[in-house]
């Protein structure tokens, strides 16, 4: 059953994330590197409350141990195999750390992949396929965000590739198998958190919070490294790839409001 928990909650910590990301450009050294972690917490924190809206306290726990779970198993597995990402290793610079994997990037993943699912089940067409195109959907935009993401985090020094090519054009660092491996994983978390957490089919729970979050990550991002962090290359990957899903997503919201 969904929560009693309001929207209250997970509108204000949507609202405190977004406003720690505003700040970013405005910051450096460790001021920047704290800041990083806050919004990262703040975003997973806005995504759980609001699957304990939907699913109640079993499903805001749910989609943190299934997402931050399946991510901090990938993450382990890609710093000691290299694969499904590539051989990187992390810089100690994040934070806390659990099997050499700091404790902050499966709650990155959280953050991202619960949102996603829900873009993935509005968008999604009832009938056959729904689960297919759904899982799909929410994948990509998932996936997506890290053309965004890696470039960021790289140029920071937060993680680095032994082997960084061959790579995409303009993002120079990052191989193409890292994002392989990102649609893998992502496919794998957005497939059991659409599996473990049932759509719901009566008096659904508005689409704010979801909206809120991939949309500023999309715009924001696109914005923030076309403008102020001076990776036009990121912003034209990222905008386009991401934008796939999140536009159709954020129109088919404003069509039915």
């Amino acid at each position: 059953m969904p929560s009693r928990l309001g929207p209250a909650l997970a509108g204000a910590l949507t609202g405190a994330a977004v406003l720690t990301q505003v700040a970013h450009p405005l910051l450096r050294g460790e001021a920047l590197r704290r800041t990083t972690i806050g919004s990262v917490g703040l975003f997973c924190a806005a995504a759980v409350a609001d699957a304990t809206r939907r699913g109640g306290l079993r499903g805001g726990a749910t989609a943190l141990a299934v997402a931050g779970g399946l991510g901090m198993a990938a993450e382990a597995v890609g710093t000691r195999t290299g694969r499904p990402f590539g051989r990187y290793r992390y810089a100690g610079t994040l934070g806390p750390q659990v099997l050499d994997v700091p404790v902050v990037v499966p709650l990155a993943w959280t953050m991202v992949a619960w949102p996603a699912v829900q873009l993935g089940r509005r968008l999604a067409p009832r009938g056959r396929g729904h689960h297919a195109v759904a899982v799909g959907a929410a994948a990509w935009t998932l996936a997506s965000w890290d053309l965004f993401l890696d470039p960021q985090m790289t140029a920071a020094g937060h993680w680095s590739f032994e082997s960084p090519r061959p790579h995409l054009p303009g993002l120079p660092g990052i191989p193409l198998s890292n994002y392989a491996g990102w649609l893998l994983t992502a496919t794998g978390i957005c497939a059991a958190l659409h599996a473990l957490l049932p759509e719901e089919r009566h008096a659904p729970v508005p689409q704010a919070v979801p909206a809120w979050l991939l949309g500023w990550t999309w715009l924001g991002s696109t914005l923030g490294n076309a403008v102020f962090f001076r990776r036009p290359a990121a912003a034209a990957w990222g905008g386009a790839a991401m934008g796939l899903t999140v536009g159709p997503y954020l129109r088919s919201l404003r069509r039915r409001a």
